[in-house]
């Protein structure tokens, strides 16, 4: 007990100092899950983002003010590490996890006609990297392992980064020398199409983004995790309905869908089931 203490005091500062920094963090645990439980797991329902004031919301609970990050630590003595929420302001920040040597990241470089720009990379314990980029305020990166490339994983919105300086069961995170002082380098736009969802385009030919609620209701769609992706769906779509964005957003509930691994036909029965359950509920 008295060396988990003596790790959480570390993994306490290396988070202060990463907030500091405008990066928003949670406590984690050594198997680099978020420290603190749900106080929502036995009770069903919809899903609570950390509206209820609780700890215990994963990455919902992502902070950068002090305060709240000492509350955070002190309700989880056993942390011994940090997370980093990725698409938050002000970094939005993208996390390419590179399982090995970044052959395959390089590779795809020259595939697309990019450079990978000198940016802050963590080194973790085995023998992988993490590369921080920065990207613009209104794309929204989605999660996904090995889609780019085997062994490339994308941390985008909705997920998180170890930072370094945590300490897990396989080891230690740290900043690999010469990029501690490196600021977090802006996402190579080749790399950052390749990364985020397509914007819609309406039968006139005009593109457009989805309006800035419908913005995080696709976040939250992206951000489900195995077992949940079609309640998330689901919860998304009534309040899309509900706020007159159903035909809007409809076509971008789908492909985030699909990109958490949902079956389009699945995906396209949800919505329609969502949009019917809302319309009844109007006429009642």
């Amino acid at each position: 007990m008295a060396s988990d203490r003596q790790t959480a005091a570390p993994a306490l500062a290396h988070a202060l100092s990463a907030a500091a920094q405008g990066f928003p963090v949670i406590p984690l645990s050594p198997t680099k899950l978020p420290a603190l439980r749900s106080p929502h797991r036995d009770t069903p329902g919809a899903p609570c983002r950390g509206a209820c004031g609780l700890p215990g919301h994963g990455i919902h609970d992502a902070t950068c003010d002090p305060l709240a990050v000492r509350r955070l630590f002190a309700a989880a003595p056993w942390a011994t590490g940090y997370g980093i929420a990725c698409g938050r302001p002000p970094h939005h920040l993208v996390g390419v996890d590179l399982d090995t040597e970044p052959a395959a990241l390089y590779d795809l470089a020259a595939r697309h006609h990019f450079t990978i720009p000198r940016t802050v990379t963590v080194l973790t314990p085995s023998g992988g990297r993490h590369l921080w980029l920065t990207g613009p305020p209104d794309a929204v990166v989605p999660n996904s392992a090995s889609r780019l490339a085997p062994g490339i994983d994308i941390r985008g919105a909705g997920g998180y980064l170890v930072g370094p300086g945590s300490v897990t069961t396989r080891g230690a995170y740290r900043l690999a020398p010469g990029t501690a002082h490196l600021p977090p380098a802006p996402c190579p736009p080749a790399l950052l199409r390749l990364l985020a969802p397509p914007t819609r385009r309406h039968p006139g030919g005009r593109t457009t983004r989805a309006p800035a609620h419908g913005e995080g209701l696709i976040r939250f769609v992206l951000a489900a995790p195995e077992g949940q992706r079609n309640t998330r769906l689901f919860w998304a779509a009534c309040r899309a309905c509900e706020n007159g964005l159903g035909d809007t957003l409809a076509a971008a509930l789908v492909t985030a869908a699909v990109r958490t691994g949902l079956p389009e036909p699945e995906a396209r029965a949800t919505i329609a089931s969502a949009a019917r359950l809302t319309h009844a509920s109007r006429r009642t």
